[in-house]
């Protein structure tokens, strides 16, 4: 009998955990969101499960300097206090930033 190799998912720096999550909220628009799901599954497709603590833990960083709202039921949730499903969505701020790097 044998035993299929599982792969193991490859490495996801933090860099490119961040500039994902502001990439995929840019192209949404300031009137759309994303999942934090969605961001994970750009990231690891296979494997999105085991990055999806670290998006949303950026998610809470970027929302903190004011890059990004996290959504919740649709409103700006306190990014220090938070649960359940939420959607991230760009600021003004956000997007200004895009025009200066």
């Amino acid at each position: 009998m044998a035993t299929e190799r599982v792969k193991k998912p490859r490495k996801v720096s933090d860099e490119e955990v961040y500039e994902t999550i502001i990439h995929m909220c840019r192209e949404a628009g300031l009137a759309g969101s994303v999942r934090p799901e969605d961001v994970a599954r750009v990231l690891l497709p296979e494997h999105w499960q085991t990055i999806l603590k670290r998006v949303r833990l950026f998610s809470k960083k970027l929302a903190q300097n004011g890059r990004i709202f996290i959504l919740r039921k649709g409103k700006p949730a306190d990014p220090d206090d938070f649960r359940g499903l939420i959607r991230l969505q760009i600021t003004e701020a956000g997007l200004l930033d895009d025009e200066e790097e």
